[in-house]
């Protein structure tokens, strides 16, 4: 038997709000919450369907006393599905993103932002029809 990719963990000062923020960008829920802790998803996992196949992976924002320190080493990619980079561009902005530059150069076909507490995250093309 293997492992399944269940969960993916964010440390963070304030787990509420960046919980908040990334459930706007992704349309997911608040799936469970305690002291520190909030866990968002598409979907309420059981150990049952977990068991039975890969499923999309939750999200837990976990509060840290720590402030972040260089770059991500990893990220998240997110592809708008209803509307182009760019108008997705802006309404992540108005969510509380910004732009940032990692020294990703002038030719690329992504746009690299931050989440509220500047963890770095791509835009990539759009899978609009």
């Amino acid at each position: 038997m293997t492992s399944r990719f269940t969960e993916l963990a964010v440390d963070c000062h304030d787990p509420e709000r960046l919980a908040a923020f990334w459930c706007e960008v992704l349309d997911f829920t608040v799936i469970d919450r305690a002291e520190g802790k909030v866990e968002i998803g598409s979907w309420v996992p059981t150990v049952e369907e977990v068991r039975a196949r890969q499923m999309p992976p939750t999200v837990v924002f976990l509060q840290v006393p720590e402030s972040r320190a260089g770059k991500n080493r990893l990220h998240l990619d997110v592809s708008p599905i209803d509307r182009t980079t760019e108008e997705e561009v802006t309404r992540l902005l108005t969510l509380g993103a910004t732009r940032t530059d990692v020294g990703q150069g002038p030719d690329r076909t992504w746009v690299v932002m931050a989440d509220p507490e500047g963890n770095e995250f791509c835009v990539l093309r759009t899978l609009a029809p």
